[in-house]
């Protein structure tokens, strides 16, 4: 008896060891691992985790082990340094950490739910779908009752996303009346990201370029999803505490924002030449060079010109929406053109085209094109776009069409209406390729469409490159900017405007652009006043429109608004160092130039909808004025200390005040403890080499800045080839103390001294410079010295020294 119960024991043990093998066996089969890459098999299918970092990881869900190839258009970084993480396994869950994260996998289900490093819950997933009869792939998941969405690319309807629908492919409205389509803000979607930033402190980049919904608890208040109309269940998770963390991690993605060239800070000037639609009769191309000429005459700066559609000869084929690279006849000498702008000193000049290949009266590009399979093929059709998903198709279309102009003078191009490729076009009922896979490449078009032009000039002209876009997708920020579209000059349509730079900043894309005034219709001049304002603290300024004959050209609005052009433009080229330091800002973490107040507080509920107020660069807040007749506003100031630009009142954050603002001033404010960087008045960039930088200072408990100088154009700032010069000011009870270092970095500044405006409530006792007192008295670039301006309550000091040296100048209270 005993013996029996032995026996029955071992045989029960032996049992359990063999369950227990056969369950670690398929556990075994059911996990693998492979660097940075963990697979898993689920119920009814497979999940793919890739670690980017600790604190990111790629997602990928499919119904079968082979998951779809990496794209190139989208994401640019696959390859990533190895990342430690743990696997440990329960009867229920496999459990995935790194130093960042925690990753619960529901064994069957494969359901996730991740974790920061504090266990604190991030994202919880509560169902997938994967390749249903819809077709189409998405998750469900749990959203907090304090939770926050912001971003999506460049939005004009709302800036907190939470509880609404939203749906992402590159357009516009498409109902025939204009009001309802074209100009339908709820519908603007010319470049839709599929990403957000959650304020519970994470981040879903969807990796999937079918048109896309949003559903971010607009059905149920607990609950957020996201779908694709096909493709994979592809997304990234970037956790990150900060909104900048996260915009660090999506951009190191999809890139981020180059470095424009230096003078494409300056402003941007575009022309029909003397003749929009309609009027195509009156362009010439002495029409651009008298224009180009009046600015300079007139004093007004500006760096960049382009044409717009009307320099071309309208083909057989395509008409305003396709592209011959044949001159309108009445530009009688365009060589000649392009020579007398950069002899004014102009630096780039570029040209207006659309997508479609056309034939014009002597040249058929269409037709060869065609013959040589270099369009992408239609229905029945061998089409008209160009295929810029095939490399020899692009070099094609550059050698026998752009080169056509760029070999002339041309050096970037507007490539306008990208997203008529599988869609609407504007000017026609066209819309180009159809089939099941087209919507993907609708909204991956304008990123190939954008990426040629760039990167070849940057070739041809040896410089960094330049190319002005309409549409984008995921990664559009590389090539360099976009502008919001032909918004018509209305004050209903100012507001939606702004609303759409902050979105796409939020998004990524940091140099943005808008027509300022608005781009049809005649504009009422206080519109215009109001819309320049905002334009010149933009990331790129830039003027244009299609009202005949105005053409948005300053002198055409009258006085007021010609001299409040003259000065915010000005205004806007002193202040190209601050500008231009917080671009390489924006190329190093990916911080746009314009940002949302949520950007920079997302604790505070208070900036959640604040849409009419932003940071240009990292201290400037500027509050355009969007209601006509407007005097006054209502301004909120964010956390700190701010001061009045115009006024030097100072004011505590985190409340509402109300501002003065007549029609020729724009609220803006300086955070206290900022130092901007600032250079002499000049009517286009680089007129003369600045032997003084002024430092507008507002001293605070932290104040410092970086000032970045490199050469201004060529790509050697990417392989380290710059200077910073760290500057401080530290204020103390007796004194102010501001140091100013040697430029640190390979690339040797011009020498320059420094003026220094302070913001200071007293005449000082005296002034020093490394240790030599500074008479007082008057201030001159020639002479060392300070002045107390007792109305403005502003110190100026010259120093003797420059930036060759180190410098500290003490200002003895």
């Amino acid at each position: 008896m005993k013996h029996d119960l032995i026996f029955r024991h071992l045989v029960l043990l032996i049992g359990v060891v063999l369950i227990s093998l056969t369950i670690r066996a398929q556990e075994k089969n059911n996990i693998s691992r492979q660097g940075n890459v963990v697979s898993l098999k689920g119920a009814d299918h497979y999940l793919r985790l890739e670690f980017c970092t600790p604190a990111m990881v790629r997602v990928r869900e499919s119904k079968s082990t082979v998951f779809i190839p990496d794209e190139p258009w989208m994401v640019i970084k696959y390859d990533w340094a190895p990342v430690a993480y743990q696997v440990k396994s329960d009867a229920i869950s496999y459990v995935i950490t790194t130093d960042s994260l925690s990753i619960s996998i529901n064994k069957q289900s494969l359901l996730l739910s991740i974790y920061n490093e504090r266990g604190e819950l991030l994202s919880d997933e509560k169902g997938i779908r994967l390749n249903s009869e819809e077709d189409t792939v998405g998750v469900l998941k749990s959203m907090a009752t304090d939770e926050h969405f912001f971003g999506f690319g460049e939005r004009m309807d709302f800036l907190d996303q939470r509880s609404k629908m939203l749906h992402l492919s590159v357009g516009r409205g498409e109902a025939k009346d204009h009001l309802l389509g074209a100009y339908n803000v709820t519908e603007a979607n010319y470049s839709p990201v599929p990403f957000f930033m959650s304020t519970k402190g994470y981040g879903i980049f969807l990796h999937n370029a079918f048109p896309s919904t949003w559903d971010m608890g607009n059905t149920n208040q607990h609950q957020y999803s996201f779908c694709a109309v096909g493709g994979e269940l592809d997304y990234y998770f970037i956790k990150g505490k900060k909104f900048a963390a996260i915009m660090d991690g999506y951009t190191s993605l999809t890139g981020k924002a180059p470095l424009m060239p230096r003078f494409a800070f300056g402003l941007h000037m575009g022309t029909y030449a003397g003749g929009t639609w309609g009027y195509e009769e009156m362009t010439s191309d002495s029409y651009v060079i008298a224009l180009a000429r009046k600015m300079r005459e007139m004093g007004i700066p500006v760096d960049i010109l382009w044409l717009d559609s009307t320099w071309r000869l309208f083909g057989e084929k395509g008409g305003k929406g396709a592209t011959s690279f044949e001159w309108r006849e009445t530009f009688r000498n365009p060589k000649h053109m392009f020579d007398t702008l950069y002899a004014m000193n102009y630096k780039m000049v570029g040209l207006h085209l659309r997508p479609r290949f056309d034939n014009g009266k002597n040249i058929k590009l269409l037709d060869t094109a065609q013959q040589r399979g270099y369009t992408f093929p239609e229905d029945h059709y061998p089409g008209e776009f160009v295929n810029f998903f095939d490399t020899a198709s692009a070099n094609w279309w550059w050698n026998h069409g752009v080169m056509r102009v760029a070999s002339i003078g041309a050096k970037f191009l507007k490539t306008d209406e990208g997203s008529a490729f599988g869609g609407l076009a504007n000017e026609s009922d066209k819309t180009g390729p159809q089939g099941k896979n087209i919507p993907s490449l609708h909204n991956l078009f304008p990123l190939a469409y954008a990426k040629t032009p760039y990167e070849k000039f940057q070739q041809l002209n040896g410089i960094r490159g330049m190319n002005q876009t309409r549409e984008g997708f995921a990664g559009i920020q590389r090539y360099p900017f976009i502008f919001a579209g032909d918004w018509p000059s209305e004050w209903q349509y100012f507001a939606p405007v702004i609303k759409a730079g902050l979105n796409i900043g939020l998004s990524g894309v940091g140099n943005w652009s808008h027509c300022m005034g608005g781009f049809e219709h005649n504009a009422d001049p206080e519109l215009y006043m109001r819309w320049v304002q905002f334009g010149m603290f933009s990331p790129v300024a830039l003027v244009f429109g299609m009202d005949h004959p105005g053409y948005k050209e300053p002198w055409n609005y009258g006085t007021a608004a010609l001299n409040n052009f003259r000065k915010y433009d000005s205004l806007r080229y002193a202040l190209i160092p601050y500008i231009y330091s917080n671009a390489f800002r924006m190329y190093q973490a990916g911080i746009p130039l314009m940002s949302a107040l949520v950007m920079h507080y997302q604790e505070d509920e208070n900036v959640y909808n604040i849409t009419d107020e932003y940071l240009f660069g990292n201290d400037l807040l500027v509050c355009p004025v969007t209601t006509k007749g407007a005097r006054s506003r209502t301004v909120y100031l964010p956390e700190g200390n701010w001061i009045n630009y115009w006024t030097k009142e100072r004011q505590p954050g985190h409340k509402y005040i109300e501002v003065a603002c007549e029609a020729d001033v724009l609220p803006l404010f300086v955070k206290e403890g900022s130092i901007i960087p600032m250079q002499p008045a000049m009517k286009y960039m680089d007129e003369f080499v600045a032997k003084t930088i002024t430092l507008d200072i507002y001293p605070g408990s932290k104040c410092s800045t970086e000032l970045y100088e490199d050469d201004g154009n060529s790509l050697d700032y990417k392989m380290g080839k710059y200077a910073t010069t760290h500057i401080t000011c530290n204020d103390g009870i007796s004194n102010l103390r501001i140091n100013m270092g040697k430029p640190a970095g390979s690339f040797i500044p011009p020498s320059h001294n420094y003026k220094l405006k302070i913001l200071f409530d007293h005449c000082p006792v005296s002034v020093m410079e490394n240790g030599t007192t500074l008479p007082s008295g008057s201030v001159t670039t020639a002479k060392a010295g300070w002045y107390y301006d007792k109305g403005a309550k502003e110190l100026w000091i010259q120093t003797q020294l420059d930036n060759q040296d180190n410098i500290e100048v003490v200002i003895n209270k």
